[in-house]
């Protein structure tokens, strides 16, 4: 039966590889493993940078995703980033994520505190927009414009 659980630290290694294969998957890119190692253990000793969940088939680990908090001044709020999330190839098309998007909008919704979930996705990833708009997201609304240091 699977399962949506909160992350700990013993599962760093599990989240590491997902990350590594989900860049090279999604964006053709290659990280550098120490320093993935270093950013996801630094969410464990710091929980106010993110939490990971994972979802889990038995005691095997077949996905995870993380979420980062957002300060919305419009909405006295947090809005909830959903980040990192690589599900498993032969996990896939089974409504894996929709079950962690569930948890998180369960999680959500029962929090005065939170506002709402966002999301974003490279534009060439069609696997992924097609997913996000069959749970239901709306990509609509804004675009995400970055600026990154080599």
């Amino acid at each position: 039966m699977i399962r949506i659980r909160l992350a700990t630290e013993e599962d760093t290694d599990a989240i590491v590889g997902f990350q590594l294969r989900m860049a090279l998957e999604s964006e053709d890119l290659q990280l550098d493993p120490e320093t993935l190692r270093n950013g996801v253990h630094a969410v464990f000793l710091d929980p106010h940078k993110g939490k990971y969940f994972l979802a889990v088939d038995g005691d095997t680990i077949i996905a995870s995703l993380m979420i980062t908090p957002e300060w919305s001044d419009w909405r006295n709020q947090w809005v909830l980033w959903v980040q990192s999330v690589f599900v498993e190839p032969k996990y896939r098309r089974q409504g894996i994520f929709r079950m962690m998007y569930q948890h998180l909008i369960d999680l959500v919704s029962k929090d005065d505190y939170s506002a709402g979930l966002r999301l974003y996705v490279d534009a060439d990833n069609k696997n992924a927009l097609e997913v996000y708009k069959a749970i239901g997201m709306d990509g609509d609304h804004y675009r995400v414009f970055e600026w990154m240091k080599d």
